[in-house]
């Protein structure tokens, strides 16, 4: 059985019921989405693919103050793209298109922040709701020289719009749970003393309906609403051409000097951060 024998260290994964299986990332110190976490998640994403049985997965945080932080700026980029990809497209990019086309339903319940990779993660599954106090979304990589890798230019358009999507990628800031809901970036927010209660109640009814019903909503919302999977590829060309160039990798050394990846005032608020500091060649 893939509960018994599936150990991840970058999250934890509980089965509710056998039609509903939740994952808690919990990566210290924020969360950050590096080559363990995404090679853990394709070998979940591998289960769920032939899994017969669940209907729902729900992804959260056990930090609450840090959902998915950002991709790890120090990982061995070299070593995430040698992990194995079915799609053959590179290894995040594999991670977000499979997770849009699980048979199961995907809910993202947002408590703490997710910005870049961690914002693509969540745009990427089903559903989105998020904490109306705790939840903190964005992309900033327009202020590191560089598109979002992970698709956000392709998936944001249809849930916010054109305009908004622009504001978002080119103002690079932070959007709040209630602005997020009002945007469309996520579904609902919800006061956080409801919030796990209200995602477990939604979460458990849809897990009980008839799983060919659910498989058939899911495929023709997505027929109607998604971009063909051979586009993302191009995205994460743009995103690493942009990081091999002199003024991305001054931006991100800039900001690892003041504390990227630990539990400081720049992960806090890096949205506001990332504009008060430029690129240095």
């Amino acid at each position: 059985m893939f509960l018994d024998t599936f150990k991840p260290t970058q999250f934890t994964l509980t089965a509710s019921s056998p039609l509903l299986w939740r994952v808690a990332f919990n990566n210290p110190p924020v969360n950050a989405i590096g080559t363990a976490m995404i090679s853990e998640l394709k070998q979940l994403l591998t289960e769920l693919e032939s899994n017969q049985t669940v209907n729902v997965v729900v992804f959260e945080s056990a930090d609450p103050d840090f959902y998915l932080a950002h991709y790890d700026l120090a990982a061995d980029h070299a070593a995430t793209e040698k992990l194995p990809s079915p799609t053959g497209y590179a290894a995040w990019v594999d991670v977000l298109v499979r997770l849009s086309h699980v048979p199961a339903v995907t809910i993202s319940s947002i408590r703490g922040i997710a910005r870049g990779a961690g914002s693509e993660f969540v745009l990427a599954t089903d559903l989105r709701f998020a904490s109306l106090e705790k939840a903190i979304l964005g992309q900033m990589e327009v202020a590191f020289t560089a598109l979002p890798g992970g698709g956000a230019a392709g998936r944001l358009p249809a849930l916010v719009g054109r305009g908004r999507a622009f504001e978002i990628l080119l103002g690079g800031g932070d959007y709040s749970g209630a602005m997020a809901e009002k945007y469309g970036y996520v579904n609902r927010a919800i006061p956080d003393a409801e919030f796990a209660a209200f995602v477990t109640e939604y979460a458990t009814r849809v897990s009980l309906w008839d799983r060919r019903v659910v498989a058939d909503i899911k495929r023709y919302i997505n027929k109607y609403t998604m971009l063909p999977d051979s586009e993302y590829p191009l995205h994460s060309d743009a995103f690493w051409a942009a990081a091999a160039r002199p003024e991305f990798q001054s931006f991100t050394a800039e900001l690892f000097k003041q504390g990227l990846q630990t539990r400081s005032d720049i992960e806090y608020h890096l949205g506001r951060e990332v504009g008060k500091i430029f690129p240095k060649i």
